[in-house]
């Protein structure tokens, strides 16, 4: 435990081949992407069945087939049955023995079968795409190699990635929908897996999504007083792949379809908690108590809400717009029961005409929530969405580390915060192709 704690938004190059830049490895898991995507087109259209057909004998070939002096045996099985062994009365001990033999030993089967069931990790483990850290070169911002060494931003940055801010702070997960019998936004049919291990994070409650959805999310971590549940990526809407979809549509459809959803009420059983009770941190409201310093709880999140990203990821842009973005926090507008009336009782509204979603009114106070950044998020535009860390994905935080691996200096605690390396290098970059632009206007005008 202490080992994976140690190694969380380390830098990558601490846990995978030194011997290999970030750059190589993410050209190499592009290119592998690509062939995994055409292998499983040509698959979809069945070319493989084709490979080995062929059109059979002709008319001509078909008397050829068989040998004119070969001899056709036709006999039936009755020579066959001296060939059956019989059982005696003298081997029934034996054979009985070998029963309860045969008997212990399926049982002992099956008990290693259940074992090895039980020791069987959750098929949502590890099932997120997690960003490395994004190596960047920070002697080289200082001029210590004189500025020969590359500074670790891609090559294509402006060109070819996508970049996700502000990332909240908060719990990765998996946010699932499955089938439900009941009414969409009453019956329980979503759960939230942990990244790493595919643990449940809390029981079972509902949600407006539809089944067979899953989405890539972030729990914020103040959800039982806001109820958000932060949206970063989607790979299955309504149980089609979005996943192998490039990450410009992924993200454009995850904000088109969770903007459709219908909004729903906040749970009608809810507890309310008052800040100043340390002995009791949750109290059921009643009507002759006095509400005047209780706040809601949330028992589940209720709001999705999705994560901005940028699709300019010029140089301008990410100095001028994204990189601020990143460095602030965030304020997302929800709807806070009122704890002075929770719920009026003996009212009910329908969604919609004909629809037979009934849910109970309740009075609700718009209020702001406070998210805080966590960072910065790149993915590159043409990647598809896979599990496991994938050097596909960048991330920099506007963190320093919490922690520093034994084989790291520990004058590395004091470098600067990446967010702000980042920023500098973008900002050298700037520098040096305005450098660039203004050598080339004075040429241009000697030479008319």
């Amino acid at each position: 435990m202490s080992n994976r704690k140690s190694s969380y938004k380390l830098p990558p190059t601490l846990l995978t081949d030194k011997l290999q830049s970030q750059e190589a490895r993410r050209s190499k898991a592009l290119e592998e992407q690509k062939r995994r995507r055409a292998q499983k087109f040509d698959s979809s259209r069945g070319l493989d069945s084709f490979a080995n057909l062929n059109l059979g004998p002709s008319d001509d070939e078909g008397d050829e087939v068989f040998d004119e002096g070969a001899e056709v045996i036709r006999e039936g099985v009755a020579n066959f049955a001296s060939m059956i062994h019989t059982s005696n009365a003298s081997e029934a001990p034996q054979n009985t023995v070998t029963t309860k033999e045969a008997e212990k030993e399926s049982k002992k089967q099956a008990k290693s079968r259940r074992r090895r069931k039980k020791a069987k990790p959750s098929k949502w483990a590890d099932k997120c795409m997690y960003a490395e850290l994004l190596e960047m070169n920070e002697d080289d911002i200082w001029g210590n190699n004189n500025n020969s060494g590359p500074d670790g931003l891609p090559t294509d940055l402006e060109t070819g990635w996508v970049a996700v801010a502000p990332v909240p702070v908060g719990k990765r997960c998996l946010a699932i929908t499955h089938q439900s019998a009941g009414v969409v936004g009453i019956s329980p049919n979503t759960t939230l897996r942990s990244r790493l291990l595919g643990k449940l994070l809390m029981p079972r409650f509902p949600s407006s999504l539809p089944p067979l959805t899953i989405l890539d999310c972030i729990l914020d971590p103040n959800w039982r007083d806001n109820g958000i549940l932060h949206v970063l990526d989607v790979l299955k809407w309504k149980g089609q792949d979005v996943g192998d979809c490039e990450t410009p549509f992924r993200l454009w459809w995850r904000d088109m379809r969770l903007d459709e959803l219908p909004k729903y009420s906040a749970p009608s059983t809810f507890t309310f908690s008052s800040p100043s009770s340390n002995n009791q941190s949750t109290d059921t409201i009643s009507e002759t108590q006095s509400t005047s310093d209780q706040h809601y709880h949330f028992p589940y999140p209720t709001s999705f809400v999705p994560i901005p990203y940028h699709t300019n990821t010029t140089l301008p842009s990410l100095s001028s717009y994204v990189i601020p973005l990143a460095r602030s926090s965030r304020l997302v507008a929800v709807d806070i029961p009122n704890a002075s009336n929770p719920l009026v009782p003996n009212t009910m509204e329908v969604d919609s005409p004909g629809s037979n979603n009934i849910i109970p009114s309740q009075v609700v106070t718009p209020s702001s929530a406070h998210v805080e950044s966590d960072g910065l998020l790149l993915y590159v535009s043409q990647a598809t969405y896979e599990p496991g860390t994938s050097p596909l994905s960048c991330w920099i935080p506007n963190k320093h580390y919490s922690e520093v691996p034994r084989d790291q200096s520990p004058a590395a605690s004091t470098r600067e915060i990446p967010l702000d390396l980042f920023e500098k290098l973008i900002q050298r970059r700037l520098a040096k192709g305005q450098q660039v632009n203004q050598e080339v206007v004075p040429t241009d005008m000697e030479m008319a």
